[in-house]
């Protein structure tokens, strides 16, 4: 990116002047290292983002932001309903409520490791990964309904996950709202047989060794201390987000003259959040965040019997599960006045500091955990929400490293084969059904994540906790 058309306000906070036909500025939090580095997509996506209606403060991107469908990834911005704002499909993302949970399993990595091949083999019999992965549960048309609407909490209900998951999940496992009438036939088809699987591209299942404590008080508060052994989760709505949002994109692209809403770029399509389309998508995107929920639950139940399996005195209570692809109502402080937004979180993360009342009573002192993935033989973090957060980016941060190359680039660059081989000498077990789509997440195809991390801290975003490294991955 040419740092030249920006304006820096700091080390880590650089601003894109607004032009006439942009509403507000654009932030970017960011490393001069990491922003010469993004490609100017990112640039041009949040100019645009910045021009639609009824948007508040700034377009803002994450420390990790590369380019995507209409928003780039990493990208956040808030809209009004009183001031004519929108809600835009492409300002979710495919993968609605794609996000990461981490489980504590109350083992130490010398016990874990005695028992590595024997837990990487139950973990990927037991979790179904890979692109058009089935798993076990065969929903009927109410089952799908129910499922949509309750979210993990209808999960649990069925045995699959535990009450006292349910504290630790966003929206206490239950996006209020959902309504899955507004969901097509064909995304409940897509997902009938998908509910407890990984899929592909970067999905996966990490049991990961906590490596470094870099805030004492918060890693107590979250239960992390070194050389504990922790999973991670990541994945999300599988085939009915990305149908929610394929069908949705083309139906705010064909409304949006008829709201009178002149589209910048037609990805951005988008439909005003009191209109009878902007509400539907609403009602749609909130089942697609259930489904997110309930997958990622029905995960953790699947994970939970694998680690039965070799070490029956186990516990995994789940430490947190926040999501970032996502659309939410919520209430901020815009120039010392409460206002109802909705924020629109593509590939960042809620980064609530403490305090905030709807964070669990023994997390409020330290603020929320935001969880940050690595990819196979990269570290991951956790971090803890800060105050200021809300002032800068609607209380957001980032979700990972975010990609350096494309798919097919890193194709062409590794092999699936070697990339495994490659980690089996760094003692972290790869399981995959597709050795292709292990070249395309090689870690090197993507950015450096302490990098990311080390921004968005010095951002004042939110601050490191821990490092934690992985053991094994199930990839899809």
């Amino acid at each position: 990116m040419d740092l030249k058309r920006l304006e820096k306000q700091s080390d880590y906070r650089w601003q894109i002047p607004q032009s006439v036909a942009m509403r507000v500025p654009g932030l970017l939090f960011a490393s001069e290292p990491l922003l010469r580095e993004m490609d100017d997509k990112v640039y041009e996506q949040l100019v645009n983002v910045a021009q639609l209606p009824g948007i508040v403060g700034a377009a803002c991107a994450m420390p990790d932001a590369h380019w995507g469908y209409g928003f780039p990834i990493g990208g956040v911005a808030a809209f009004d309903p009183e001031a004519g704002g929108v809600v835009s499909a492409g300002g979710v993302g495919f993968d609605i409520s794609c996000g990461v949970r981490l489980l504590h399993t109350g083992l130490m990595y010398a016990e874990v490791l005695a028992q590595q091949a024997a837990l990487a083999e139950a973990l990927y019999l037991q979790v179904p990964a890979g692109l058009g992965s089935r798993g076990r549960l065969h929903l009927s048309d109410r089952q799908m309904d129910d499922m949509l609407q309750g979210g993990a909490q209808w999960a649990v209900a069925q045995g699959y996950g535990e009450a006292a998951d349910l504290e630790r999940i966003e929206e206490h496992g239950c996006m209020a709202g959902a309504d899955p009438s507004q969901i097509s036939q064909r995304a409940k088809t897509r997902q009938r047989d998908e509910m407890g699987t990984l899929g592909s591209g970067n999905h996966y299942l990490e049991v990961q060794r906590v490596v470094a404590i870099y805030d004492q008080q918060a890693a107590a508060a979250f239960g992390l201390f070194p050389d504990q052994v922790k999973v991670s989760i990541h994945c999300g709505s599988r085939g009915l987000g990305h149908q929610i949002g394929t069908e949705f994109l083309k139906k705010m692209a064909v409304s949006a003259k008829n709201f009178g809403i002149t589209l910048p770029d037609r990805e951005l399509a988008c439909a005003p959040l009191d209109s009878t389309l902007g509400q539907a998508y609403l009602g749609a995107m909130r089942g697609g965040i259930n489904c997110a929920l309930a997958n990622r639950e029905i995960i953790t139940h699947l994970t939970r019997q694998a680690f039965a399996q070799l070490f029956p005195q186990a516990e995994l209570p789940l430490l947190y599960d926040v999501s970032h692809n996502t659309c939410k109502e919520e209430w901020h402080t815009v120039k010392g006045e409460k206002r109802r937004l909705f924020v629109h979180r593509k590939g960042a993360t809620r980064a609530w500091g403490p305090g905030h009342p709807e964070l669990p009573e023994d997390l409020r002192a330290v603020g929320q955990p935001v969880l940050i993935g690595g990819t196979m033989g990269t570290s991951s973090y956790v971090l803890a929400g800060v105050s200021s957060g809300d002032s800068l980016a609607w209380d957001s941060a980032c979700h990972g490293a975010g990609r350096r190359m494309s798919r097919r680039q890193a194709t062409k660059q590794w092999r699936g084969e070697a990339v495994i081989a490659n980690l089996r000498e760094r003692g972290i077990i790869v399981r995959s059904p597709s050795l292709r789509g292990v070249a395309e997440e090689a870690p090197d195809a993507y950015k450096d994540v302490t990098d990311v991390v080390d921004a968005a801290e010095h951002a004042g975003l939110a601050k490191r906790v821990a490092r934690l490294e992985p053991i094994i991955c199930i990839k899809g």
